[in-house]
């Protein structure tokens, strides 16, 4: 049987949870989910999906590649995302005939439509809070993922 020891740790500790930057992140982006949740599910996506399709809205075509660097999503992650978009008639896949390597991502009419229903999310999501705090907000975590993006694993720092 393993026994259970409580620590005294000090505030200067580094494994303190308050004390780590990731948890706030963490957390806010689970609770993001859950609040954009109901609101995407009557639009039939997922947050997820959302993000792909405010992509496309802006871009109408995406190679697959394209999407996964500005959403930070790997191929793995984005096609299966894709296939089930596919399936709702959001968007269609196919080859890019000038590099066969390629998978455009097109927006289908019904995926285009989608875009006026979804007019509502921003401000939807945004209720209560003042445009210039969600401004300075959205520019500082922009800035953090600028610098994650960036980071490189460092090797330990030996004594």
């Amino acid at each position: 049987m393993s026994k259970v020891v409580a620590t005294q740790a000090g505030e200067d500790d580094p494994l303190l949870l308050d004390r780590q930057v990731c948890f706030p992140l963490y957390a806010a982006t689970n609770l993001l989910n859950r609040l954009y949740g109901p609101v995407l599910a009557k639009l039939g996506l997922t947050y997820p999906q959302y993000l792909v399709m405010l992509v496309l809205w802006e871009h109408q075509v995406q190679s697959v590649g394209e999407l996964g660097a500005r959403l930070y999503l790997d191929s793995g992650t984005l096609t299966p995302l894709l296939k089930r978009m596919e399936a709702a008639g959001f968007v269609t896949r196919a080859r890019d005939p000038a590099d066969e390597r390629r998978v455009l991502v097109t927006l289908t009419a019904e995926g285009k439509v989608l875009r006026e229903r979804a007019l509502h999310v921003p401000e939807t999501m945004a209720n209560g809070y003042r445009p210039d705090d969600v401004d300075s907000l959205r520019e500082s975590v922009r800035q953090l993922v600028s610098t994650l993006a960036q980071h490189k694993t460092r090797p330990p720092a030996t004594e």
